[in-house]
């Protein structure tokens, strides 16, 4: 049973930095993709950013890009996002999922693409 566990999440004032973690267990993650969404209140869950597990290849929405960065740490079966530059609108509860490569070598950008998800973690930019 796949198992993720998110950290790091919290206050900050518009313009700082924060490092969310998402710790994986329960399976090796070859041929997957680790993914971060958000949602914030009265909004769909939107994708942020995604890592092909092998390669290390990543992908980002254009809201975050220049601004985010996702990484990974295999001996860990960690992956991490770095926020920077943070605004209000990044207001969210941010989570990590797990899913399958498409087709075994695209990453996807939709929620419905992802089987494992994590609890979730408050992210709070005060303006």
């Amino acid at each position: 049973q796949v198992q993720l566990v998110e950290s790091g999440g919290g206050l900050v004032q518009a313009g700082g930095s924060l490092r969310l973690s998402c710790a994986a267990s329960g399976r090796t993650f070859s041929r997957h993709a680790m993914a971060w969404f958000r949602q914030a209140p009265g909004k769909d869950r939107e994708f942020v950013a995604a890592i092909n597990w092998s390669t290390g290849t990543t992908y980002y929405a254009d809201s975050v890009k220049g601004r985010f960065a996702i990484s990974r740490d295999n001996a860990k079966n960690t992956v991490y996002l770095q926020m920077n530059s943070l605004k209000p609108e990044d207001t969210a509860v941010y989570y990590c999922a797990v899913g399958p490569l498409i087709s075994g070598v695209a990453v996807g950008r939709e929620a419905r693409q992802y089987n494992y998800w994590g609890q979730g973690t408050q992210v709070t930019v005060s303006s």
